[in-house]
């Protein structure tokens, strides 16, 4: 690949995963990262929206943690929580998920991350031979198999999302 490439994919190429680079162009003005990846992959890739999935930083008692579940779906806070064996979660504040990861919002890797986070990964995502997630940049997404994103952050598998 010609492109420098982010935390996330050298993970992947140092780990020798398969997986695909799939890049949108990205509206600065944008604010809606998930749906604009969603309605651009879907464009430009033949995605099928719950393929593509989102990573919500959280706000455990005991620290922070990762949620990974499809854009259009709604992250259940106590099931995150319960899975991860927290008493409760909270969506993590901006600024301490983009310190904590070394990503900006709407760029948050599962992959790559400054210091590896616990993470619950949908049970969804085994529906799929590939999904896709971030690749660290707003307009650059990775496609790979969810048992090696399984593998590589060392999640669990939960429901954790309601429509």
């Amino acid at each position: 690949m010609t492109r420098a490439a982010t935390p996330a994919i050298r993970t992947l190429i140092d780990a020798g995963i398969a997986h695909e680079v799939l890049s949108y162009p990205h509206d600065p003005r944008s604010t809606s990262f998930g749906a604009e990846a969603v309605t651009e992959l879907a464009r430009s890739h033949g995605v099928v929206p719950d393929q593509v999935f989102k990573t919500l930083v959280l706000a455990l008692p005991a620290g922070l943690a990762v949620a990974v579940l499809p854009v259009p779906r709604t992250l259940s806070l106590k099931a995150a929580a319960a899975a991860l064996g927290a008493p409760k979660a909270a969506l993590a504040q901006p600024a301490d998920a983009q310190r904590s990861t070394g990503y900006v919002v709407g760029g948050i890797s599962p992959l790559g991350q400054r210091r590896t986070l616990p993470t619950v990964i949908d049970a969804t995502a085994l529906r799929w031979d590939r999904i896709l997630c971030s690749a660290g940049k707003r307009g650059l997404d990775i496609a790979l198999a969810p048992r090696d994103l399984l593998d590589l952050t060392d999640g669990v598998l939960a429901d954790i999302a309601t429509d």
